[in-house]
C-alpha cells in the first residue's frame, strides 16, 4: 500500500526544481575540496546533562553544526536511500561531540523528487534536493554518553509541507490535550560550513521518550502494531515482539498488548467499553481521537490501507505502562495532517466520518486513484472509542474553546512564524529549491484557513 500512496506524491511538484549534485556537476569536486568549518569546544560538556527540555525550548531557534569528511558526505549523498550511517561530528553551542553516526532518513515519500533514480517506487540514486531528513546517532560505536539525555536526533526536512508548521503544531496540540506526544521545535542545520536550511527537530520515540513521559518508563514500546488485525483477532506474540522498539534484548513478553487484543477480539457491543477502560485511560484515548480528527491525520492509525483482503494502519506507536498495566497510543509522522480538512488528498483521505462504516466492513475503493481502504470503525477498538459520543464531543468542544481556538492557534503560529522567518529567508537566498517568503506565507494562511474550517466540523 505504501507504494500506491507514493504514486500521488511522485506527481507532486511542490518540492521545487532539481538541483545539481556530485554526479552531474563538474564544479562539485572543487567545492568538496574546501576546508570544513572548525569549532573549538568550550569544554563545558553541557550536553552531558539529562535535561532534554533544554533542547526543545519553544522560545529558541537553535543551530546545529555537522562536519563530515568529503568522502563520507559524498557517500551518503550518492545513495541517501541506503540510510547508512557514516561517522561525523556534531557541534552545538560550543560543545563538540565526535564521532556520531550521520545518515539521511525517510520512507519512499521522503525521497520522492529528491533522488536521481527514475523509479519512484524504489528510491535510488544521488541526492537532488538541498534538504533531506537526517538522523544523528549519539550512541555511535559504543558511546554511552547521551546528548541532553537523548540517543538520537531527528531533523525532518519538511519538503512536503510548505507551511513548515504541521509537525510542530500537530504534536503541540496533542500535548496540550493531555496526550503524550513527541516534542518538536524548528532548528537551523549547517553542514560543513554551509547553511543547509530550516528543519523540524522531532523527538525520537524511544526509551528516552517513554522515561520522560511516564514515571514507569521501562515498558515495551511497539511501532505500527495494532492490538488487533483487520479480522479483529489478536496477533501471535512473536508478531508483537517483532515490532518492539525497547527491551528487544531483554527477553520481553508481549503479554499485556496481546491480552488487550485477545479480550477485544471476544467482546460484544455491550462489553467493549469495559475492556477498553481496563487497559486504557479513556480520557487520554478519546483526547487522542479528538485531536487526530481535528487535524485530519488521515495518514495515521485510522486509515486502514488494504492490500488484497489484508488491511493495516500505520504512523503510530503503542507504549505499555507496566505497573498500571495501561496502554498508550502515540502519534507519529504528521506532515500530511490538515490536508483533508478543506480538500481531498487522493491518497490519504479517509472516506468515513468518525465512527461511521460502509461496505459491510469489507475493503472498498475510494478517491480518484481508487485505492482500497477499510472503515476504521470496523476495528473493534476504534469502534469502541466511537461509542463514547458525549465524552468525545465534550473533549472536542473544550479543546476548540481553548488550545484550538482562533486566538490561541493564530497567536502560536504567528509566534513560530516570526521565530523562523529569517531562517526561511536565508535558505531561499542560498538555495534555488528553498521556499520563498511569499509561498511560505501563503501556505501558512492556507493552514490557518483549514484549522478554521475544522472548528466548525
Amino acid at each position: 500500500m505504501i507504494l500506491l500512496v507514493m504514486l500521488f506524491l511522485a506527481c507532486n511538484d511542490e518540492l521545487g526544481p532539481i538541483i545539481e549534485t556530485p554526479e552531474n556537476n563538474p564544479e562539485t569536486e572543487m567545492e568538496m575540496e574546501k576546508d570544513t568549518m572548525t569549532i573549538i569546544s568550550e569544554g563545558s560538556e553541557k550536553y552531558l546533562t539529562e535535561n532534554s527540555d533544554y533542547l526543545y525550548d519553544q522560545e529558541k531557534l537553535p543551530t546545529f553544526y555537522l562536519e563530515l569528511s568529503k568522502e563520507d558526505l559524498y557517500k551518503i549523498e550518492s545513495d541517501p536511500a541506503a540510510e547508512e550511517y557514516v561517522p561525523g561530528t556534531l557541534i552545538f553551542e560550543g560543545d563538540t561531540i565526535s564521532p556520531v553516526g550521520i545518515r539521511y532518513k525517510g520512507s519512499i515519500g521522503a525521497f520522492v523528487n529528491c533522488l536521481s533514480g527514475t523509479n519512484w517506487a524504489d528510491p535510488s540514486g544521488f541526492k537532488t534536493c538541498t534538504k533531506l531528513s537526517m538522523k544523528i546517532k549519539i550512541n555511535w560505536e559504543g558511546r554511552t554518553d547521551n546528548f541532553y539525555g537523548l540517543k538520537k536526533l531527528q531533523f525532518h526536512a519538511m519538503n512536503l509541507d510548505q507551511s513548515q508548521l504541521r509537525d510542530r503544531f500537530g504534536y503541540w496540540l496533542f500535548r496540550k490535550a493531555g496526550v503524550p506526544a513527541p516534542r518538536a521545535i524548528h532548528a537551523r542545520l549547517v553542514i560543513n560550513g554551509e547553511y543547509n536550511g530550516l528543519f523540524a527537530l522531532i523527538e525520537q520515540v524511544d526509551g528516552r521518550f517513554t522515561e520522560n513521559n511516564w514515571a514507569d518508563g521501562d515498558g515495551n514500546l511497539y511501532k505500527e502494531k495494532w492490538p488487533l488485525n483487520s479480522d479483529n483477532q489478536a496477533f501471535a506474540e512473536e508478531e508483537y515482539l517483532a515490532a518492539l522498539k525497547t527491551n528487544e534484548d531483554t527477553g520481553a513478553s508481549a503479554e499485556l498488548i496481546r491480552s488487550f487484543g485477545t479480550e477485544l477480539s471476544s467482546t460484544t457491543e455491550s462489553t467493549v467499553q469495559s475492556v477498553i477502560e481496563k487497559y486504557m485511560d479513556i480520557q487520554e484515548a478519546l483526547s487522542y481521537c479528538v485531536v487526530d480528527r481535528l487535524i485530519r491525520h488521515d495518514d495515521g492509525p485510522f486509515h486502514w490501507y488494504c492490500d488484497g483482503n489484508q488491511c493495516n494502519s500505520h504512523n503510530f506507536y503503542w507504549y505499555e505502562e507496566p505497573a498500571d498495566r495501561k496502554l498508550h497510543l502515540i502519534a507519529w509522522d504528521l506532515d500530511n495532517a490538515f490536508e483533508n480538512i478543506t480538500s481531498e488528498n487522493i491518497v490519504t483521505n479517509i472516506a468515513d466520518d468518525w465512527g461511521e462504516s460502509r461496505n459491510d466492513c469489507k475493503p472498498f475503493r475510494h478517491g480518484l486513484l481508487g485505492l482500497r481502504q477499510k472503515s476504521a470503525a470496523c476495528d473493534r477498538l476504534t469502534g469502541g472509542w466511537a461509542m463514547y459520543t458525549e465524552e468525545y464531543e465534550a473533549i472536542k468542544q473544550d479543546l476548540i474553546s481553548t488550545h484550538f481556538s482562533e486566538t490561541e492557534v493564530n497567536n502560536q503560529l504567528d509566534t513560530w512564524m516570526e521565530q523562523i522567518r529569517a531562517a526561511t529567508k536565508e535558505a531561499n537566498e542560498l538555495h534555488g529549491d528553498a521556499i520563498s517568503i511569499a509561498e511560505w506565507e501563503a501556505a501558512v494562511s492556507a493552514l490557518k484557513a483549514q484549522i478554521a474550517v475544522a472548528r466548525l466540523q
